[in-house]
């Protein structure tokens, strides 16, 4: 059984899509998978914009999913970006406030709320979101998500897959065999086409048709 490693932002829809899918794959079986972070708001920063002076709308998620990792291991992250996702992703509207929902979410994980409240009163736990994402940028040249690693994060690591919607089993085995393979092989770089559509998510859904109003509401009238 294959180990991988889930580096996520919980703010990215494809992401948390990907996530899905990997979890389904997790349990038929194939694999068994950690979880590690990266921050798409650091990796955005315009240059010469020190990130540790950022206030990210991800950051209570990227520093609670550290001190999970600390606390109980970072296999444990997954049930709490699994909770946080479904809040973001899976039930619109989206949250306004991110701490409570990272509370909420480590409530439903079976973990402590307290957790959130120890990383969000400590200073240098975004220190360490910081370093961490910046240790997979070095160690991988990453620069997005979802980033997947093999051999529990030590070994060859991609972007992607990126996938629009949930497939069937077979469909989902398949296409992570094909995944691994071609990570395993050190020839290749790089495949890509225009992506298929939105995620099919529901939050994705809503958004689309809150601009849709947005829109109509701003047309002039004939």
């Amino acid at each position: 059984m294959e180990q991988v490693k889930f580096y996520f932002d919980p703010a990215c829809p494809w992401c948390y899509q990907t996530s899905r899918w990997a979890r389904r794959v997790e349990e038929l079986g194939e694999v068994a998978l950690d979880w590690g972070i990266f921050s798409l708001e650091i990796v955005n920063l315009p240059p010469g914009k020190d990130p540790r002076e950022l206030d990210a709308r991800s950051g209570p998620a990227l520093r609670t999913a550290l001190a999970i990792r600390e606390r109980e291991g970072s296999k444990a992250i997954g049930p709490f970006y699994a909770a946080l996702g479904k809040r973001l992703w899976d039930e619109p509207p989206p949250p306004d406030d991110m701490v409570a929902a990272v509370r909420d979410s480590l409530r439903e994980a079976g973990l402590s709320p307290a957790i959130a409240d120890g990383a969000m009163a400590d200073p240098s736990s975004w220190d360490a979101v910081v370093a961490e994402h910046r240790a997979l940028v070095a160690g991988n040249s990453s620069f997005g998500v979802p980033t997947l690693a093999l051999d529990g994060g030590a070994g060859p690591a991609i972007f992607g897959p990126v996938i629009s919607t949930l497939p069937k089993d077979e469909d989902a085995l398949a296409l992570w065999r094909h995944t691994s393979w071609l990570l395993r092989y050190g020839n290749f770089a790089e495949l890509k086409r225009a992506r298929q559509g939105r995620p099919d998510l529901a939050t994705v859904k809503w958004r689309a048709e809150q601009q849709k109003q947005q829109q109509a509401a701003g047309s002039p009238q004939r």
